[in-house]
């Protein structure tokens, strides 16, 4: 089988900074009983997965994050 090898890339347009997300205070998303943890850093909103926080993070805006908790409400997103 080949080896393959995923490079990320920048989005064009991206305007988000590379936030250090080493010392932020990751919250559990649903009272310690889901997989997902938020932190609040610099004016953003991270999200990562609590199983594999190695992982890389979700960064949302406020805005971003209003209409994503808005679509999870409406039953949009599993977020279980």
């Amino acid at each position: 089988m080949a080896e393959s090898t995923i490079q990320q890339r920048a989005f064009t347009g991206w305007d988000k900074p590379d936030l250090d997300l080493s010392n932020a205070q990751w919250q559990s998303s649903s009272r310690g009983l889901g997989d997902v943890q938020i932190a609040f850093v610099e004016g953003f909103i991270a999200m990562r997965n609590s199983t594999r926080p190695e992982s890389p993070s979700l960064i949302f805006t406020p805005a971003e994050w209003g209409a994503f908790v808005s679509g999870a409400r409406e039953g949009e997103f599993d977020l279980t």
